[in-house]
Formats: C-alpha cells, sequence, structure tokens
C-alpha cells in the first residue's frame, strides 16, 4: 500500500503515461471530437481502479493527483490535436 503522497502522484502519472501510450488514436478522437472522457471511459476507470487499489485510501479522499495526471500526461501533451476545445 502506498502512503506517500510523492508515490501516490508517481503512480498516477505512470498509469496515465500507460494509458497514453497504449491509447493514441483514441485519444486524438477523442480529443478532436471533444468526448474525450466519455470514450476512454472503460480505460481510465480501469486505471483509477488500479490506483485507488495500491494508494491509502486517506490520499485518495484527500488529494486529486489520478485526475490531474491525466490532464498533465494525456490532455495537456496533446495541446496540439486540433480540437473545438482549444
Amino acid at each position: 500500500m502506498i502512503t506517500s503522497p510523492e508515490a501516490a502522484q508517481r503512480l498516477a502519472r505512470a498509469i496515465a503515461s500507460d494509458l497514453s501510450l497504449y491509447n493514441k488514436d483514441k485519444i486524438i478522437q477523442g480529443i478532436e471530437e471533444d468526448n474525450f472522457f466519455e470514450l476512454l471511459a472503460n480505460e481510465i476507470e480501469e486505471g483509477r481502479a488500479h490506483y485507488m487499489k495500491k494508494v491509502d485510501p486517506s490520499i485518495v479522499e484527500n488529494t486529486n493527483f489520478f485526475d490531474l495526471a491525466l490532464v498533465d500526461i494525456i490532455l495537456a501533451r496533446s495541446a496540439d490535436v486540433k480540437s473545438k476545445i482549444w
């Protein structure tokens, strides 16, 4: 069980990185069509479940490392994809 916020943040970023690596086409499609979270709902929930299984509940309840990692690792790095939202 991960009890360090720093380690929890690293895990969240690693999971987001894996999502990015293995779902490139879906990520591009989701950004272009403005349905990123809907299109990748299963993958995101699988990643979130893994994160929550590994991280101490007090960290999960008091931080949003997983959601921040999705934005920082996947969305921000995909800023070059044409989208209605940016």
